[in-house]
């Protein structure tokens, strides 16, 4: 389970990145945010 949350943490702080830069700043910043909260070095919301 732990491998699953971290490949989803780091999936949705790569699309946090990618819409950064395509000037979308608000929706890149609420995805790195949810990435970080979702890692299991984060606070899971899952446990």
């Amino acid at each position: 389970m732990a491998t699953i949350l971290w490949i989803l943490a780091v999936v949705l702080v790569i699309a946090g990145v990618l819409a950064i830069v395509r000037k979308q700043l608000v929706w890149g910043i609420v995805l790195i945010v949810v990435g970080l909260l979702v890692g299991p070095g984060g606070v899971s919301i899952f446990t």
